[in-house]
């Protein structure tokens, strides 16, 4: 019977034309590379490194073991903190977490391998226990940092509109600033949580104040993304209470890659931060401004020109009256599309160390897509020996590799390198 059925099937596969067949099978070929191949290239692109064991260091090479020690070397853990710990989910369990729908669905391809690409530098294997699971690899990985320090684990607010409601189509994702505290206070020792509350909420000056009184005192915006304007007088209120309750805003400046901006990147422009900072607010700006440019707003209408974002955070910076009130973030400047002449002015500016604070912008220094040596060897940042190790370290443990990596650089014209104040979280954040 089964040979009948078989004649039969190749007597009607003779019947279908010649290009009919020909597409076909270059269907199913497709079909065939995509299965096998698209988690090959989501493991290349996205975080094909190992779990850190707990003899992780001991297994390293000699030469990779010295960079770590060099790395972590002379940091007080009491003040080595990073201060740019992601959390994120899509909401298992009961976190809260929310991503937009098109980072869920094939109908948005690039959305949805740009999310891909995320939770696979997360170590997240099983989308039912997305959150827990996100969780749990960051965990291990501080758990076995051999530096110890602290690690500031961000809550991340929707985007809310002029009206004031929440703006779910611009929402990228979300992470409650409840699902923060909670992983925090697993381990008070190891984490600080840092709350994420939108200037134009209705509540947003009760919920400053509630989580204030349980002792958080960093507040993290976005606003390319959650469509904030740090210039905007509707601000005030808000800025008062920060310095009421001795707060800390951890806000991205320049160019936003990670999630969708659109329209909005003109809200990164670092000069926007000369309102709060005026009202005494302390402002740390994340990445220091590195990447993309904006409108030079300190000239007048009709003569402003587009300019480096790093330019006009740098003009902030030596501004008198902002020294104690602004202090730049290091985190992705040593990512594969952020290297170059910031990073270099940065080394040679050993007078604004003590004004640095670092941050790992993890899951980023997990994702293979944008760690590339080759850039700070050819700029001369690093040294060609030390790439072999590094590399070993990455494979290892990349929140170690983070910093180590930039302890290990130099600048291409001075040979300076970051001193280890840096590294130290200022004594004005409260930390």
């Amino acid at each position: 019977m089964a040979a009948e059925q078989n004649t039969e099937g190749r007597q009607l596969l003779r019947r279908v034309p010649g290009w009919t067949r020909g597409c076909a099978v270059i269907v199913l070929v497709g079909v065939w590379c995509l299965a096998i191949g698209y988690p090959v290239l989501i493991g290349a692109l996205g975080g094909a490194w190992s779990e850190p064991g707990d003899s992780w260091l001991e297994e390293l090479s000699p030469e990779a073991r010295l960079l770590v020690e060099r790395g972590f070397g002379g940091l007080d853990p009491d003040r080595l903190v990073d201060l740019h710990t992601h959390l994120a989910g899509i909401g298992t369990g009961s976190s809260g977490c929310e991503v937009h729908p098109n980072m869920l669905s094939w109908s948005q391809p690039v959305a949805r391998i740009r999310f891909e690409l995320y939770l696979s530098a997360s170590g997240v294997e099983d989308l039912e226990r997305a959150d827990q699971e996100f969780v749990a690899r960051l965990s291990r990985l501080i758990d076995r940092s051999p530096g110890k320090g602290r690690f500031c684990l961000l809550a991340f607010d929707h985007a809310y509109g002029e009206d004031g409601q929440i703006d779910r189509e611009t929402s990228e994702f979300y992470v409650p600033n409840e699902w923060a505290w909670q992983q925090a206070m697993a381990d008070p020792e190891r984490l600080l949580p840092a709350i994420s509350v939108h200037p134009y909420r209705e509540d947003a000056l009760e919920e400053l104040e509630r989580w204030a009184a349980r002792g958080v005192r960093i507040v993290k915006w976005l606003p390319n993304a959650m469509n904030i304007d740090p210039s905007s007088p509707r601000c005030d209120a808000f800025y008062e209470k920060i310095v009421e309750l001795d707060m800390t805003i951890l806000t991205h400046t320049g160019k936003e890659m990670a999630v969708e901006a659109g329209a909005l990147q003109a809200l990164g422009n670092p000069l926007h931060l000369r309102r709060p900072l005026d009202r005494g607010v302390r402002v740390i700006a994340a990445h220091c401004a590195s990447l993309g440019e904006a409108l030079d707003l300190d000239e007048p209408e009709g003569e402003r020109e587009m300019v480096p974002c790093f330019e006009l955070f740098m003009r902030l910076m030596d501004e008198p009256g902002y020294e104690g009130l602004l202090f730049g973030e290091i985190s992705a400047m040593t990512l594969a599309n952020r290297v170059g002449a910031p990073l270099a002015q940065l080394l040679d500016r050993p007078d604004l160390h003590p004004r640095l604070v670092n941050g790992s912008d993890y899951p980023l220094p997990a994702l293979n897509a944008v760690i590339r040596l080759s850039p700070l060897v050819d700029q001369g940042f690093l040294k060609e020996e030390d790439v072999s190790a590094l590399r070993e370290i990455y494979e290892a443990h990349p929140l170690a590799f983070d910093l180590v990596l930039k302890r290990s650089l130099r600048s291409p014209t001075t040979g300076r390198g970051f001193g280890v104040e840096a590294f130290l979280v200022p004594d004005e954040l409260g930390l």
